[in-house]
C-alpha cells in the first residue's frame, strides 16, 4: 500500500482492497495470463455513497496499468465504472 493509491492486492484473497473509515471495500479478480477478471466488486454498507467503490476501481486500474494488465469487468458495477471513466479504456481487454 502506496499513499498515491491506497488500494493494497491481497494476493492471499485474489482481491483489491481500501480500507476507509475502518472499512473494507475489495475487488475479487483471477488472472488469466495478461487478464485481470473482475467478477465482483463490493463496499460495506457504510461506505455506500461515498465514492469507495469508485476510488477502488481506479487503484485496480492503477495496478493493472502498472502491472501491464488488461480488466475484464465481469461485475456490473466494475463494468458501469470504466464505461464512466473512458480515460481508462487502454486497460479494457
Amino acid at each position: 500500500m502506496t499513499e498515491s493509491n491506497p488500494v493494497a492486492d491481497n494476493v492471499a484473497h485474489s482481491r483489491y482492497e481500501l480500507v476507509e473509515e475502518g472499512q473494507t471495500a475489495f475487488a475479487d479478480y483471477r488472472r488469466e495470463g495478461h487478464r485481470l477478471i473482475i467478477p465482483h466488486v463490493e463496499a460495506p454498507p457504510a461506505l455506500r455513497g461515498k465514492g469507495s467503490a469508485g476510488r477502488l476501481m481506479a487503484g485496480v486500474v492503477a495496478h493493472a496499468r502498472a502491472e501491464g494488465l488488461f480488466i475484464v469487468p465481469l461485475c456490473a458495477y466494475a463494468a458501469a465504472w470504466l464505461r464512466r471513466h473512458p480515460e481508462h479504456a487502454d486497460v479494457l481487454a
